[in-house]
Parts: C-alpha cells; structure tokens; sequence
C-alpha cells in the first residue's frame, strides 16, 4: 500500500507507478490512458491481492469446515465490512455484492417493486441516465403497469429540479438518479433530490458508477434508500459491485435470484428464505472479486477520499482550460459543477474519426454515445469524443492529449 498523504502534496507520479499497465507503449508512444470513466487501470497491490486469494486461500465460502474455506470466507465477509466503513453505512448486513451497478439497479428494480408497489404508482429517473439505469425501469413498467417519469436537464446538461418537483406526487415510489453523468460530468445535487423525494414518501436510488472513485460517499449522511457502485471504476476488479440498501427496506424485499446459499432451509413444499446479505447472494460469488475490492478500496484510502477530488478538480479545471485554447472545439457539458470526465466535438471532425487518430498516437479515449443514448437525442448530437481522468492522471497526460488533439486535428481538417 502507498504511503498515506492526507494533507501532503498530491503525487500523481508516484501513483501511476503502482500501475503496470500505465507501462505500455502504443506504436512506440507512451500510453496515456484518459478512460477511466469507462473502466479504471488496477493498482499492483489489487493486482497482488486476487493472485494471492487464488494461488493460496482459494475456497468456497460460507458451507466449508476445513483450514481454505475459513480462510476464504473471513476474506470475502472482511470485504464487506471494509466497503460498510467505506460508505459509512449502519449495519455491514446492509451491503449486497452484486456484478456492479447494473446487476444492483436490476436487483431494485425487481425486489423492490414487487414489494412495495402495485399498477399506477410512478418512478421518477432523468434524461441524464445511464442506460443501465433507464432500460430496468421501462422493463418493470411495461411489466407491472407501473409510470415512468423524466427530470428534463438543460442545455448546460443540469437536471431542471422546478421540474422534478412538479413530478413529484402520492404515486411517487422510488426516484433514481445517477451522482455524476459518465457523458457530461455534472454532478447532481443529490442529497437535495433525496430530500424532495422523501417527502412525499418516495425511496431513492442513487447510481453512483460515477461517483465512489471522485469524492467522499457517506450514505447515512446523504439518507439515501439504496447506492450502487462498481468495482472496476475504483481500481477494483470487473465483475463485482455493491448495493447498499437500508436495513429496514431489504428485509422487506423478496429475493432477486434463488438457488444456493439465500435459502435458510428447502424442502419439497416450501423455501424459508435466508436473512440479509444472503438472501441477495445467491450461489457461489465473485469472491477473488469482493477481495480485490476491498484491496482498491485500501488504496484508494491511503490516498485519501478528499485529496483525490480535490486533486482532480484541479485536473478539470487545466484540461478545461487547455481544450478551450483549440479552434471550433465545442466542450458538451456546461454544468457549473463537475468532476471525471470533459465530452467535445470537433466542428466538421467526426468524434470517431478523432478518437482513432488519436489512439495512433498512445491517447486513449471514449468515442460514441457512452450508453446515454437519450442525453445525445436531447442535445442534438450524434456522440462526443471524451476524455475521463483518475487518480494517476497527470497534466503531462493533458498536455499530450492537447497536443495528439491538434495534431489530429490538422490531419483531418
């Protein structure tokens, strides 16, 4: 693990060591990698702890007596209660590992409805989503009779709240709403909308994919009802997530899948359910995954949640800068709060044509629509060229994406 450096100087440099993968050349070119919204690089020390777990402690959980499972399981539960100190959760029972978010906003979307809703009540997202947070709640509507709302956002790319609050009613069961746009980087004043929701009695979701790798997360002091995020966009490994969900709710809720482990016993007529966790964890889990996370999350501490946001604000603010300093460059995404990644398109340049002539050059970048088909529709575009920072971007890296955009540019003009 690196050195803690809480109120020391932010060293990037000595962070992105920890990468091997930041060691790659691309045609002779240093990588630069500017896609960590879409994944995030992993550290040696998560690197070490998986091979670990599989060369030395591998087991199956939670049905072993013998020296491995024990070893296995003590790993796979201390995982959970690192991610309950992580999110400052009440209870470690509250923690649900799933496959990420998208697998954790399925489970909602199934468990939740099924147990506290019925044909006519409505659910509340916006035109900002994810697709993984807009395709479950279509499903479920369609389904079950339910009514899907949007929040409209502006032209800045901002959630218009005067709306959401007009949407608000009795019928409102459940709002979900993402913390940080992938597509936009604007970062929604969540703890607001949480509020609003709650009173008129709505549960709220909140999708942070986003958000748990950028800035402190303190779920009781936000009240959110559920939180998501994923391992692999915390330098953890894919595969894994967490659902946080309040005591009180998962209780309530049916299971999502059945089979072995949720159940506390099954015979021919019947199935008694398992308490929580279990009875959403049902067979054997990622458990070299729930390790690895719990080793990112170590890391990602020992840097400290509050100088990697602050770090990266800055980092926001000098791309910002630098790209604004390029001809006919049009930055999609005018919050006036943001964080993680910068969208743009070039005037007469196609974002795709960019972006793989960039990548030639050891950039690498997301081109496309990055599954938030509805926010493109809105603004009238056919996708952006986006570039996405961590914890081991550097201004050099900016420097050379400025430089590799200009040159690329030139190209194609």
């Amino acid at each position: 693990m690196i050195e803690s450096l809480e109120h020391k100087i932010f060293d990037a440099e000595k962070i992105k060591k920890d990468f091997p993968i930041l060691n790659t050349k691309i045609n002779g070119n240093p990588l630069v990698y500017l896609d960590t919204a879409s994944s995030a690089q992993k550290p040696q020390q998560v690197i070490d702890a998986i091979c670990k777990y599989y060369s030395q402690q591998h087991s199956n959980i939670h049905r072993g007596v013998h020296h491995l499972s024990q070893i296995a399981t003590e790993g796979y539960e201390n995982a959970r209660k690192r991610v309950t100190e992580f999110l400052n959760a009440e209870f470690h029972e509250e923690i649900i590992f799933t496959k990420g978010c998208t697998e954790s906003i399925n489970l909602v979307a199934s468990s939740f409805t099924e147990g506290f809703m019925q044909a006519g009540d409505e659910i509340i997202i916006s035109e900002m989503e994810h697709h993984a947070n807009i395709v479950p709640w279509q499903r479920v509507c369609e389904k079950f009779g339910y009514k899907l709302r949007y929040i409209p956002i502006n032209s800045a790319g901002e959630l218009e709240l005067d709306e959401f609050e007009k949407l608000l009613s009795e019928k409102t069961k459940l709002v979900s709403i993402v913390h940080f746009s992938n597509s936009l980087g604007t970062i929604n004043p969540v703890k607001y909308i949480i509020e609003k929701a709650h009173e008129v009695g709505a549960k709220i979701m909140i999708d942070g994919a986003q958000s748990a790798q950028h800035l402190p997360v303190d779920v009781q002091d936000l009240d959110c009802d559920f939180f998501t995020f994923s391992g692999h966009k915390i330098y953890g490994p894919t595969g894994i997530g967490v659902l946080y969900g309040k005591k009180a709710l998962l209780e309530k809720m049916p299971p999502y899948q059945t089979g072995g482990d949720m159940i506390r016993s099954v015979n021919m007529l019947k199935t008694e359910y398992n308490d929580i966790p279990n009875r959403f964890e049902a067979g054997t889990p990622n458990i070299a995954g729930a390790i690895g996370l719990k080793s990112a999350i170590d890391y990602v501490d020992s840097i400290g949640m509050k100088n990697i946001e602050s770090y990266e604000k800055e980092l926001m603010e000098y791309a910002d800068e630098a790209l604004r300093e390029i001809k006919n460059v049009k930055i999609i995404g005018e919050a006036k709060n943001k964080s993680g990644v910068i969208s743009m398109n070039i005037e007469g340049i196609h974002h795709y044509d960019l972006g793989t002539l960039i990548d030639q050059m050891g950039v690498a970048v997301r081109t496309g629509q990055h599954c938030t088909e509805p926010v493109m529709d809105k603004l009238g575009i056919t996708g952006t060229l986006r570039a996405s920072f961590g914890i081991y971007t550097t201004k050099e890296d900016i420097d050379i994406f400025i430089a590799s955009m200009q040159k690329a540019i030139k190209m194609l003009s």
